[in-house]
């Protein structure tokens, strides 16, 4: 129980300071979450590559998959948004 407490304190907190933050932010807020989807990346790998039981290695495998669309979608959301910020010729 104290577990899905906190579970859901950090929902309320991390949408209270996503909301607060301003547009001209968001692109290096983006980036930071990039960072930490990259580091969720590694740690799926890592949970892939020990294959203790089948169940670990095809969760390991999912985590890796979305961790990297989770990656790649971060960058070409990022990429679009500083094309926004660039002058035309």
């Amino acid at each position: 129980m104290a577990v899905f407490t906190i579970f859901v304190l950090a929902i309320f907190v991390g949408f209270e300071v996503i909301t607060k933050v301003p547009p001209t932010l968001h692109t290096p807020l983006m980036s930071g979450s990039n960072a930490v989807s990259g580091i969720t990346l590694i740690g799926a790998i890592l949970s892939a590559g020990t294959q203790h039981t089948g169940l670990t290695t095809i969760l390991g495998f999912l985590a890796v998959v979305f961790a990297t669309i989770n990656v790649v979608g971060g960058f070409l959301v990022t990429n679009r948004m500083l094309e926004m910020f660039r002058k035309k010729n």
